[in-house]
């Protein structure tokens, strides 16, 4: 069996390097993610291109995710690069600084509007949660804090309000130049980071259709406030799917309650028949080591069971010593988790009437495939929304999206259990000749080795003539039968 969970991984600086890229999607990455907070368009627009290039000549589909920075809401730097905070230190985040002139004492901030969104006895968390202030009073341009967790910060950490809160707007000047540079490189999805509500989401829907982009949007879920239940599901409602962002999430939410919200947000977006990604520190020790931790193995496997769509490496990938071992490992944790009875069970919408006629089809194709012994699924798709539907039902049995549209085909990389094939309908003259189309759609399969002679099949598509409609048809075919 193909592994299901997919794999998303990082390009950066590591992947730059001969042969590396080429050895990180042949060990099996199914989409590759594009960092617009490090990097130029130049080399965003060259590893798209070099990603593209790959995927044609190894005749396969790889889906570009590419990541909005988002605010920046971080200090500024040191004189020397680095300081050393002690607990009961006072620290003050200026406004007015220089953005060179960081000292023991006080250091610049990129927000401006800090100092007016938090106020005394408010816990801030810099460096991912590494060193910790509160608030003692603040002025117009100044937060004077007291230490109480020191450690070591360097230049232009990030800064978390502890509970959440801070009005910057997910949506930077720059954010909105980077969707052109997506749109230009045709990417699949873009991811938005920082999202209060679901405005931001559809505000940057808006924007990549100005821009002639038709990508997905990826809401990353990092704020505490967009947990709220009204909030949460506007939010995923408007999305293609989200990410479990647990960086910035678990600082400012803490890190005890994260695993709790992690699995509440898979079930909320599968339930709600969206993607969701699993991200940040699933493999962080090989970004300097060849292997994993066990708990890292654990992490990768839970959110596997918990029912993630992907499974995501940053800098493991981007620019870590081992690119291509970090994907090799996750794919084989992937593959042996996927091999529990939890992972290949589920109760999907069997107790909910359905609103779509396609949604219905989806459902039931399913339900047929998993209590009859067929050995694939094949679902003829136009937007590639049937199926999704279908991947939402958890089950050991592949679901091959067909279609001779490439776009469609890239953004299924990204769903558990989906897999992209690309269909050639040029010799069907007429649409409702379905013998033919038929024939067509086991011949691809066969040519794909992914079915054998008296295998099983159930075939999904559409009866309408006219662009893309709905599906409204199942059909189940013997492999080698004369009559399709």
């Amino acid at each position: 069996m193909p592994r299901r969970t997919k794999i998303l991984a990082t390009l950066g600086p590591a992947t730059d390097a001969p042969g590396v890229l080429e050895e990180v999607l042949e060990a099996g990455a199914n989409v590759v993610r594009i960092n617009f907070s490090h990097g130029t368009p130049e080399e965003h627009l060259n590893r798209v291109k070099a990603v593209r290039n790959w995927a044609k000549s190894n005749d396969t589909y790889i889906g570009v995710l590419m990541d909005l920075q988002g605010p920046k809401i971080r200090i500024s730097s040191f004189k020397e690069g680095k300081i050393n905070l002690a607990i009961g230190d006072k620290f003050c985040l200026d406004s007015e600084l220089d953005n060179e002139a960081g000292d023991n004492k006080s250091v610049g901030i990129a927000y401006k509007s800090l100092p007016k969104e938090v106020k005394s006895g408010d816990v801030l968390l810099l460096d991912d949660g590494r060193v910790v202030l509160q608030v003692e009073d603040t002025s117009d341009t100044c937060i004077n804090t007291t230490v109480i967790q020191g450690g070591p910060l360097s230049n232009k950490k990030g800064i978390n309000l502890k509970g959440g809160g801070l009005a910057a707007g997910a949506l930077t000047d720059k954010d909105k130049e980077d969707i052109k540079i997506a749109a230009e490189g045709k990417a699949d999805f873009v991811a938005l980071s920082f999202p209060r509500n679901g405005d931001d989401v559809r505000e940057t829907k808006e924007l990549l259709k100005q821009a002639g982009s038709e990508a997905g949007v990826v809401a990353k879920i990092e704020r505490a406030e967009s947990l709220d239940e009204e909030t949460i599901l506007d939010i995923i409602k408007e999305s293609a799917g989200i990410m479990v962002a647990r960086g910035d999430l678990g600082v400012e939410i803490g890190d005890p309650q994260l695993p709790a919200q992690q699995k509440r947000l898979i079930q909320l977006a599968r339930s709600n028949d969206r993607f969701v990604i699993t991200a940040t520190q699933m493999m962080e020790s090989m970004i300097d080591n060849p292997i994993p931790t066990r708990a890292e193995i654990f992490d990768v496997a839970n959110a596997v069971l918990d029912g993630t769509d992907a499974v995501m490496l940053s800098a493991e990938t981007a620019a870590g010593k081992y690119p291509k071992n970090a994907v090799r490992t996750m794919h084989d944790v992937c593959l042996e988790t996927e091999k529990n009875p939890i992972a290949k069970t589920s109760h999907h919408r069997l107790h909910e009437q359905f609103k779509f006629i396609d949604e219905t089809i989806a459902m039931s194709t399913m339900y047929a495939a998993n209590h009859l012994g067929v050995k694939v699924v094949a679902a003829l798709t136009e937007s590639g929304k049937t199926a999704l539907w279908m991947s939402r039902m958890s089950s050991n049995i592949s679901i091959y999206a067909m279609s001779d549209k490439v776009e469609t085909l890239r953004k299924t990389t990204i769903y558990r259990g989906v897999y992209p094939c690309g269909i050639d309908k040029t010799e069907v003259k007429d649409a409702s000749d379905w013998e033919k189309i038929n024939r067509i759609v086991i011949d691809t399969l066969l040519q794909n080795k992914v079915v054998n002679n008296k295998d099983l099949v159930v075939l999904t598509k559409g009866s309408y003539q006219e662009g893309a409609g709905g599906t409204n048809m199942m059909k189940i075919l013997r492999v080698g039968d004369q009559s399709y």
